[in-house]
């Protein structure tokens, strides 16, 4: 996801690709606690970014969202935040 970054440069059509991505991603899977990790990413991130942004840890040239940062990064990290859990998952499955 990252890579499409510099790519696409429209952050609102990048915003798009991650939610369709994010659809499609747990469209298969019909498992609750998918959506409560993607809604704590999406929340955490954006409070932990907007700390990070607040004391200068990190800068974006792109900030489309509410003036702070770029529309897309809570959306990706939302999806980092299922990616993890489902490699967790498969690690404990895998040790079964």
């Amino acid at each position: 996801m990252i890579l499409l970054v510099p790519v696409v440069t429209n952050d609102y059509v990048l915003t798009g690709i991650y939610i369709a991505f994010i659809i499609i991603a747990t469209a298969g899977k019909r498992d609750h606690k998918d959506r409560v990790f993607l809604l704590f990413g999406l929340v955490a991130s954006f409070i932990a970014e907007t700390i990070f942004i607040s004391t200068g840890v990190e800068t974006f040239e792109r900030n489309s969202l509410l003036g702070i940062m770029p529309l897309w990064l809570p959306f990706m990290w939302a999806y980092i935040f299922i990616a993890i859990r489902r490699a967790v998952l498969a690690l404990e499955d895998y040790r079964s």
